[in-house]
Parts: C-alpha cells; sequence; structure tokens
C-alpha cells in the first residue's frame, strides 16, 4: 500500500479513455462471438451512440429504468428522515456521519446515473471501474454513516412484537444474522464473488440482459456493504456479541481480516494484466470505433482492480486505526476513574505481595540466626 497508488489510478484513466477510443456503441461486427458482445443486449438500457470522453463518461445520464439512481435518492431521503426525527427528539447526530451516508449516495449516483453504466456495457475498464467503486468505495462510506444505529434510534418502538426497532433487533440477534455476519462467511462470498463471476460464463449470461445487469450491481453492493459492516464495526452487528464472534470486534483482528483478502484481490487483477487472450467473452468484440483491441482493455481493467486493492484498504486501515486508537483512550480514562476512587487495587495487591514475601524472608532470616 503506497502513495504511489494515486497516480497509477489517473494513469489508468488515460489509458481507460485511450483504449476505449469513440464511436457509436450500437453498431459493429461480432466476430467469433456468435450473438455475445455488446450489440446482443436485450432489455430497456441505454449505450452511447458517440466516442468516450470525460464529458461524456461524467455527463448526467440515467437509464430508461433508472433503479440505481432511484434507490440513491431513497437511501438518501430516508436518513435525512431518520436524522431529522432526532433532531425533532431532542438528539444530535454527527454531521460527519451524514457526510458520509451522502458522500456514499453520491458515488453511487456517479456510477449508475451517468455515462459509466452506458459505457460499461461496452468496455471492460469502465465496467470493472463500476465494479470497483460499488463493491468497495461506496460500502465503506455508507457504512461510515452507521444507518444501522440511526435506525435504532429513529425506528418507533411502539407496536408491541411488530414494533419497527423490535423487528430490527430480533434481526440483529437472529443465528441468520450471526452465520452471514461472521468473518468466514464475508471474506468467502467478498472474494468468491470475484472469482466465480468473472472466471466463469456467468458474466457472460448476466451481461446479456438488462436484468442481469442489475442483478449484478445489487450483488456487488449487498456484498460490500455486508462486508464492509463487520470489519468498520461502526454499528451493532452479532459481532458486538460474547464468544467467538464477539472476539472478531476487536480492531486488531479486523484489521486481520481485511488483510486477508488483499492479496487474493491483488492476484485477480494481475490475471487480468497478464492474459494474452480476451477472458471475458462479451467483451471479446473488437468495436469499430475503439481505438485500440479488447484485450489491452481487458489490461487495463485488471490494472484498475489491482489498484483498488490500495486505496480502499488504505482508507479502512485508518478508520481501525483511529478506532483502535479511541478504544485505548476510553480503556484509560475508566481506569484513571476507576483509580481515583477506588485506588488502583492492582498496585495494592502487588505492593501488598512485595510485603509478604519481604516479611517472609525477615522471619526466614531471623530463624537461621537463633540457629
Amino acid at each position: 500500500m503506497t502513495s504511489a497508488s494515486v497516480p497509477v489510478l489517473v494513469s489508468l484513466a488515460h489509458a481507460t479513455l485511450a483504449t476505449a477510443g469513440g464511436g457509436s456503441m450500437n453498431g459493429g461486427g461480432m466476430s467469433g462471438t456468435g450473438s455475445m458482445g455488446p450489440m446482443s443486449m436485450s432489455g430497456p438500457m441505454w449505450m452511447p451512440h458517440q466516442p468516450l470522453t470525460y464529458l461524456r463518461l461524467f455527463a448526467f445520464h440515467p437509464q430508461p429504468i433508472p433503479i440505481f439512481p432511484v434507490i440513491g435518492v431513497l437511501l438518501a431521503v430516508a436518513y435525512l428522515a431518520g436524522v431529522f426525527v432526532l433532531h425533532r427528539r431532542g438528539d444530535g447526530w454527527p454531521k460527519g456521519r451524514i457526510v458520509w451516508w451522502m458522500l456514499g449516495v453520491f458515488t453511487l449516483e456517479l456510477m449508475t446515473a451517468t455515462g459509466f453504466d452506458g459505457y460499461g456495457m461496452d468496455f471492460f475498464s469502465i465496467h470493472m471501474l463500476q465494479h470497483m467503486v460499488i463493491g468497495m468505495v461506496t460500502p465503506i462510506l455508507l457504512m461510515l454513516g452507521a444507518p444501522v444505529t440511526l435506525m435504532l434510534r429513529a425506528l418507533p418502538a411502539t407496536g408491541g412484537k411488530r414494533s419497527p426497532r423490535l423487528v430490527l433487533l430480533l434481526f440483529l440477534h437472529s443465528r441468520f444474522a450471526t452465520v452471514v455476519a461472521s468473518p468466514v462467511v464475508t471474506v468467502l462470498l467478498f472474494l468468491f464473488s470475484l472469482y466465480v463471476l468473472y472466471f466463469t460464463p456467468l458474466i457472460d449470461w448476466l451481461m446479456v440482459t438488462w436484468w442481469g445487469h442489475n442483478l449484478m450491481l445489487f450483488h456487488f453492493l449487498a456484498i460490500g456493504c455486508l462486508y464492509f459492516w463487520g470489519i468498520l464495526g461502526v454499528d451493532p452487528s452479532p459481532r458486538r456479541g460474547g464468544g467467538v464472534m464477539g472476539a472478531f470486534s476487536r480492531p486488531v483482528l479486523r484489521i486481520a481480516e481485511l488483510s486477508a483478502t488483499v492479496p487474493f484481490h491483488a492476484f485477480f487483477g494481475i490475471v487480468f494484466m497478464m492474459a494474452t487472450t480476451v477472458m471475458v467473452k462479451y467483451y471479446a468484440s473488437a468495436l469499430p470505433w475503439a481505438t485500440s483491441t479488447p484485450l489491452s482493455d481487458q489490461q487495463t481493467a485488471g490494472g484498475i482492480a489491482w489498484a483498488f486493492t490500495e486505496l480502499p484498504t488504505l482508507l479502512v486501515l485508518g478508520v481501525l486505526f483511529l478506532q483502535w486508537q479511541r478504544s485505548e483512550d476510553r480503556s484509560a480514562k475508566r481506569q484513571a476513574r476507576r483509580v481515583e476512587k477506588f485506588g488502583d487495587i492492582d498496585l495494592d495487591a502487588y505492593n501488598a505481595s512485595l510485603a509478604a514475601l519481604a516479611q517472609r524472608d525477615e522471619v526466614s532470616t531471623q530463624h537461621d540466626g537463633a540457629r
């Protein structure tokens, strides 16, 4: 993890545009792939008809059925409604958490309500960037907003066994949540999502349909949120309990859990960077308006995946380090209050033990002298 990641991402961005080239997106041959490829997309999907540029990539252009842009708006409105409920009740809510949540919503909108979503259907490098942001950056930002904590504080407790707050608490303490939130399950889901999707024909099957494309995006977001929910530890989760699950709430073990996925994620990117053939058939067709080959675009996609093993990891490690530091500070303050109120019990016991040993030695010396 080095500061070199930033220039690497910048150079990859330039390489992506150079690779994607430009031109109409709904024409061209599909040599060697039959009906597979961007031209075979079915469903109400918008796909660009002009050359790829930075301006067109970031331009506002939602899909005809804007599922994820609408989800993003609903997430923002629901979060602000929860904050409003607390404010009306006289309770505060950290402004930093609001900022984190809104940044998460912004990244989701950026990837799904702009040219990223359309161009991602034609160029593997753009698709990979969209995947990495929605699967890693967006979940980290959303989880730093502490949505579960906000719901527990804002949801009404009235309604008996059917109260929204009680239902949420029952879910958090359920066996299902315990299994799903366990480190073994979250790590396997996070890693297998990459390998199973991209190293099998599954991605070809999903990419040619409108619903398959949106299902992929939802999967990226859901698995990312589940994974970083446990690692960040900002919200209540089954890991807050006792036993083995409670042990994984310690910052040291969460850092180890995060670090365990880094080499596998990096290897995933390196495979695409070093491959000598196009591995995803959907992107194997040489589009007539592209200025480079599908293979070079795939290599750029691999570089994007590799670079994203560092930047989100650095962000999460920074958060975990701050949590660890604050935990140590709170522990030191508790110890200071305990000493002030009851005295240093441990130190007093240690001094009493030393005094007893000294007295025993003195008695033994007197006994030897009497002989």
